[in-house]
């Protein structure tokens, strides 16, 4: 698959961008470094499967951060707190990244934070700690979501490009109600025959009980893919016109659309079909060229640079997802084991000893899987919430007993049968990002450029 996509991409059909490594939620990560390290490896693990820097990030849930005097939100191992943070643009830019994604309401200001910030206390005092920090660039203009705007929390240094969501091509798609996935021709999700679990009907409504649910016919399902593509190029077609309006010269816009790829065939079987039906219609209408993103900052370069508050595309436009009265226990494992992880790799002693190096990438490996910011989305959502809390609760006690063997290691020079054998275990259980580097989690400091 990699390789297919790397061919697109080499031919100039297609632009692969990068996310964070394991998905970490980088405004909640408690360490400069564990951001640094989850991009690092992310544009590593890029660098080797497509043989080039990636020019883009999708940032996990779109979660963005700017730099702040921080307080960690859980409880932490050090009490150097406040203390003053990157801004994730900081980090991105140090990497040679130069554009990432946000939601629309980052772009207007921030204050989508919805009834979430008073259900929980955590998150309150998170967002009263940025605001009182926060300090809006004054803008000359309206921000609209149809250009690419340079992003900096320090005054206009290591400004990175952002890319806003476009709410109304989002809307048509996602939409339980209003979107094309809940057509009622188009194939159920949820209901399955047993055994085998093949699916024999279709949506019916959006209301309908499993019981309710009719049969499922090909044809008239992919009957509505055109109707439904046509639909949507002209929709793109009409909102770009829109943000014409009011911007002087010849200016090009761009409405950027992002879904999750699982939409298409996983959730929505139709959605492949739909994809290609909509470029098919875009290409032969001619009304709307399609652009990668890098291609867009190629031709139209931004020069003006905003400010954006914290936030993420998740529910409420905060943290919600990812901290509450649920996951807050989770963070606990994750900030002490970022703190002993950037303890350790301080000494040099590593870059000289092969066999301790080993030892604290494996180190560095669980600690990428504990970031993981899928196993709070998976509590949160009680989608598979015993898994998620076994696979943090193992991870940190992987953690701990392998930086306790590092430390002995260090003092005995050798391991123990059983601490190898444990070792091994772990080494052929974790076995990702076959080179990575511990120095990713060394100490950074703010730079003036």
């Amino acid at each position: 698959i990699l390789k297919a996509f790397k061919k697109l991409q080499d031919n100039g059909h297609l632009e692969i961008i990068t996310c964070g490594a394991t998905h970490g939620y980088f405004p909640l990560l408690s360490e400069d470094t564990s951001v640094q390290a989850q991009v690092k490896a992310a544009i590593y693990s890029y660098e080797r499967f497509f043989g080039r820097k990636p020019l883009g990030i999708w940032l996990p849930e779109a979660a963005y951060r700017p730099s702040y005097e921080w307080n960690p939100p859980a409880d932490h191992p050090s009490k150097d707190w406040p203390r003053l943070r990157k801004g994730v643009e900081e980090i991105l830019f140090e990497n040679g990244i130069k554009y990432f994604f946000v939601d629309s309401h980052l772009l207007k200001g921030g204050k989508h934070v919805g009834v979430y910030i008073d259900r929980f206390k955590i998150l309150k005092e998170l967002w009263k700690q940025f605001e009182s920090n926060y300090h809006e660039r004054p803008e000359e203009a309206e921000k609209i979501p149809y250009l690419p705007y340079l992003v900096s929390s320090t005054g206009g240094k290591k400004a990175v490009a952002i890319f806003t969501r476009d709410p109304e091509t989002g809307l048509q798609v996602w939409s339980g109600e209003y979107g094309y996935p809940g057509d009622g021709n188009y194939l159920d999700f949820h209901k399955k025959h047993f055994p085998g679990g093949l699916r024999y009907w279709r949506v019916t409504s959006a209301k309908a009980d499993l019981g309710d649910k009719l049969p499922y016919y090909v044809d008239k399902a992919f009957g509505r893919i055109p109707e439904q593509a046509g639909h949507f190029a002209d929709l793109i077609s009409d909102v770009l016109e829109k943000g014409c309006k009011g911007i002087k010269d010849e200016t090009e816009v761009i409405v950027t659309a992002p879904f999750d790829t699982e939409l298409f065939g996983h959730w929505w079987f139709e959605g492949p079909n739909w994809i290609y039906q909509v470029l098919k219609y875009l290409h032969e209408k001619g009304k709307v060229n399609l652009k990668t993103a890098g291609e867009f900052l190629k031709d139209n370069p931004p020069t003006r640079i905003i400010s954006i508050p914290e936030g993420s595309w998740g529910q409420g436009g905060f943290h919600y997802i990812w901290m509450n009265e649920w996951t807050k226990w989770t963070w606990k494992h994750v900030y002490q084991a970022e703190y002993m992880m950037k303890e350790i790799v301080k000494p040099d002693d590593w870059e000289k000893d092969e066999f301790l190096k080993k030892l604290i990438q494996q180190l560095a490996r669980e600690l990428l899987i504990l970031q993981a910011s899928d196993w709070q989305f998976l509590i949160s959502t009680w989608s598979a919430r015993d898994y998620a809390e076994m696979r943090i609760t193992k991870h940190s006690e992987d953690f701990l007993k392998l930086h306790e063997i590092i430390v002995e290691y260090k003092k005995n020079g050798k391991l123990s049968s059983s601490q190898q054998k444990y070792f091994d275990y772990l080494f052929d259980r974790d076995r990702i990002f076959p080179e990575v580097d511990p120095g990713w989690w060394r100490e950074t400091k703010i730079k003036e450029d």
